[in-house]
C-alpha cells in the first residue's frame, strides 16, 4: 500500500509540474530577443521598421528591421497607454494581443479536485473495506519497540515488590535460556497478569523483566488496538504478535488490558462490536502461540474484576501476580531509590520518612522526593532536609498550602476549635494513630484545616473497637463546634461521609453488629457495562432493611455521645489547644502533648 501512496504523490507532482511548464511555455525565437525602452519601441514603430508585435500581459515582444536584412527580436516592458493600439494601425503594424494565462484557475477549479477525489478513494473507502492492508497503516500495531541496548531499567530500579520480583525470574531465566526449561519437559506460562492498585510499579516491573533478559519489549496500551473502523483492532493484534515472533525471544507489554478485555456480551449495544472483535483476536493468539517461539505475554491491569474470564484461563493467563502497596521496609527501599540523584541533608533519617508514609505506593514516593527537591531549590538550600520532606508529604496527602487564602477572625476560631476537638479526642481516647501535626492553614481545594494522624506501623486487620475509636475521633470537630459555639457547619461534611460509610460497612459487610448477627447484607450486581462493583444488589427484606438502618444510626449515635462526653469533661484542654492553634496556625506532634501536659 506504501508503494501505491508514493505513486500518486508522484503523479500528482509530475501533473503539476507540466502544467506550470505548459503555462510558461513560449515559441522557440530565432534569435535572442533585445531589450529596449518603451521610448526606443515607439520611434521604431513611428519610424516603421517593426512589422509585428505581440502585446502581453506585462511586456511588448515583436519584429523590427535592423538594417542587416535579417529580422531582429525586441522585448520592452508594458504601460498604460490608450494610444498604443491607434498608433500600431497608422503605421499599419500587425499587432496580436495575448489574454492573461489561466493555468492557476483551471487547475484549482478542474485538476486539483480530481486529484483530491483519487486521493479520497485509495485512502479513505479502500481503508474501510479492508483496514489491514490499506493507507495510513491502521491495522499496524502500534507498539514501541525497544531494542535491548536500549533497556536501561533493571531489578535494580524496583524496589518494594520483592515477591513479585521473585515470581518474574522464572520468566527472565526461561527468555535468557529456554534450552534450560525444555529439556525437562517443563512449560513456562504463556501469559502473566500483573495487578494491583495505580502507581504500585506494574508497568516498572515488565521494563525491568525485559531489561534484565536482555530482549526486544513492545511496549503498547489496551485502548490503542481500538480505533473507530470495524477490524482494526483486531488487525492490530495479529500484527504485534507477528513482530514479537520475528524478534523472538521478546517480550510483549499490554498496560491496562481492562480497556480491550473486559467480559463480553454486557452493556449497551449488544455483544458484537469492535472492542469484542479485539479481544477475540486477542484470545486466538494467545491460544495460537508456543512459548517455544520464545514469545512471552505480560499485561497489567487494577480492574480484575471486569475481565473476561476466557482471558484468565489457564493457557493463556497462566499466572497472576499481585503487586501491593509497600510495607515500611518497601517504602524504605523505594524512597532509596528515587533519592539516588538527589543531595541529602546529613540528618535525614529514611526509616522516619518510611513510617510517616503508610498507604504510599511507588508513584506517591516518587512525587514526595521531587516535591520536597522542589521546595528545597525554591528556598535556595545547598540540600534537602527533613523539613522539606515533612512539607512534601503534607502535600501529597493533603494538597499544597494557601497561605493567601483570606479567612475571618470568626471562621478561624471555628477551624481551631474543630481541629483541637479532632486532635483532643485522638489524644483521650488509647490505641489511636499518634497526632503527627494538627493545622488550621487551608490546604487544597477545601480543606480550611487538618488533623494528620500516622499509625505507628503497617496494620492489615482492623478490630471492632478501632473502628469505633476512628468513627468517635471523626465526631470531634463537629461536636466541638457545636459545645463552643451552639452552631454547626459545613466543615464536618467529610467527617459525617466517613462516618457514615464506616457504619454502614460494620453493620452490611463487616459483621460487627452484635443485633444483625454475623451476616453480609449487601452483594455485588454483576454488571460489567458499568463496572460490575458499581451498583449494589438488595438482598434482604423492608423489615430488615429498617432494622439495618436502626442498628446503623445506634452505632453513629453511641460514638456522637461518647465524643461529646470526652469533650464536656476536657473543655479546658479543648480551649488551650484552640487558642495556641489561633495564635501559632500549626502544632506538632510535641507541642501538643505539652500543651496537654500543662494542665
Amino acid at each position: 500500500m506504501k508503494r501505491v501512496a508514493r505513486s500518486i504523490i508522484w503523479i500528482m507532482i509530475a501533473i503539476f509540474i507540466a502544467l506550470m511548464l505548459n503555462s510558461i511555455r513560449t515559441p522557440v525565437q530565432a534569435s535572442p530577443k533585445k531589450e529596449i525602452s518603451y521610448s526606443e519601441f515607439l520611434d521604431k514603430v513611428e519610424g516603421d521598421s517593426i512589422s509585428g508585435v505581440v502585446i502581453k500581459e506585462s511586456t511588448i515582444e515583436g519584429q523590427y528591421d535592423d538594417g542587416s536584412g535579417k529580422p531582429a527580436h525586441f522585448v520592452t516592458f508594458a504601460v498604460e497607454d490608450q494610444e498604443l493600439i491607434k498608433t500600431l494601425r497608422e503605421h499599419k503594424v500587425n499587432f496580436t494581443v495575448q489574454p492573461p494565462a489561466k493555468w492557476l484557475g483551471g487547475f484549482f477549479t478542474f485538476v486539483l479536485p480530481m486529484l483530491l477525489f483519487v486521493v479520497f478513494y485509495w485512502f479513505i473507502f479502500r481503508q474501510m473495506k479492508n483496514p489491514a492492508d490499506r493507507a495510513f497503516s491502521f491495522g499496524k500495531s502500534k507498539a514501541k519497540l525497544q531494542n535491548p541496548e536500549q533497556q536501561k531499567i533493571t531489578f535494580k530500579d524496583v524496589a518494594g515488590v520483592d515477591e513479585a520480583k521473585e515470581e518474574l525470574k522464572e520468566i527472565i531465566e526461561f527468555l535468557k535460556d529456554p534450552g534450560k526449561f525444555r529439556k525437562l519437559g517443563g512449560k513456562i506460562p504463556k501469559g502473566v497478569l500483573l495487578l494491583g492498585p495505580p502507581g504500585c510499579g506494574k508497568t516498572l516491573l515488565a521494563r525491568a523483566v525485559a531489561g534484565e533478559a536482555n530482549v526486544p519489549f513492545f511496549n503498547i496500551s489496551g485502548s490503542d488496538f481500538v480505533e473507530m473502523f470495524v477490524g482494526v483492532g483486531a488487525s492490530r493484534v495479529r500484527d504485534l504478535f507477528e513482530q514479537a515472533k520475528k524478534s523472538a525471544p521478546s517480550l510483549i507489554f499490554i498496560d491496562e488490558i481492562d480497556a480491550v478485555g473486559r467480559q463480553r456480551f454486557a452493556g449497551i449495544g449488544g455483544g458484537h462490536d469492535e472492542r469484542e472483535q479485539t479481544l477475540n483476536q486477542l484470545l486466538v493468539e494467545m491460544d495460537g502461540f508456543d512459548t517455544k517461539e520464545g514469545v512471552i505475554l505480560i499485561a497489567a491491569t487494577n480492574r480484575p474484576d471486569v475481565l473476561d474470564p476466557a482471558l484468565l484461563r489457564m493457557g493463556r493467563f497462566d499466572r497472576n501476580i499481585i503487586v501491593n502497596p509497600p510495607d515500611i521496609i518497601g517504602r524504605e527501599e523505594i524512597l532509596k531509590v528515587h533519592m539516588r540523584n538527589v543531595k541529602l541533608a546529613p540528618e535525614l533519617d529514611v526509616k522516619v520518612l518510611a513510617r510517616r508514609t503508610p498507604g504510599f505506593v511507588g508513584s506517591d514516593l516518587a512525587n514526595m522526593v521531587n516535591e520536597a527537591a522542589l521546595l528545597a531549590a525554591r528556598k535556595g538550600k545547598e540540600s534537602v532536609g527533613m523539613e522539606e520532606f515533612s512539607e512534601a508529604v503534607e502535600r501529597v496527602i493533603a494538597g499544597p498550602e494557601m497561605k493567601t487564602r483570606v479567612i475571618s477572625e470568626r471562621e478561624k476560631k471555628i477551624v481551631a476549635y474543630h481541629e483541637s476537638g479532632h486532635t483532643l479526642i485522638a489524644k483521650l481516647i488509647p490505641g489511636t494513630d499518634p497526632v503527627h501535626k494538627v493545622s488550621i492553614i487551608p490546604r487544597g481545594i477545601a480543606a480550611l484545616g487538618y488533623t494528620l494522624q500516622l499509625p505507628l506501623e503497617d496494620r492489615y486487620l482492623t478490630t471492632r473497637t478501632e473502628v469505633l475509636d476512628r468513627m468517635t475521633v471523626m465526631f470531634g470537630g463537629r461536636v466541638a463546634e457545636e459545645l463552643v459555639f451552639n452552631e454547626v457547619t459545613t466543615g464536618a461534611q467529610n467527617d459525617l461521609e466517613k462516618i457514615s460509610e464506616a457504619a454502614h460497612k460494620m453493620v452490611c459487610e463487616y459483621g460487627m453488629s452484635k443485633k444483625m448477627g454475623p451476616i453480609t447484607y449487601r452483594k455485588k450486581e454483576e454488571m460489567v457495562f458499568l463496572g460490575r462493583d458499581i451498583t449494589k444488589e438488595k438482598q434482604y427484606s423492608e423489615e430488615v432493611a429498617s432494622q439495618i438502618d436502626r442498628e446503623i444510626r445506634r452505632i453513629i449515635e453511641e460514638c456522637y455521645k461518647r465524643a461529646k462526653d470526652l469533650l464536656k469533661n476536657n473543655s479546658d484542654k479543648l480551649d488551650k489547644l484552640a487558642k495556641a492553634l489561633i495564635e501559632k496556625e500549626m502544632l506538632e506532634e510535641q507541642e501538643v502533648d505539652e500543651i496537654l501536659k500543662a494542665n
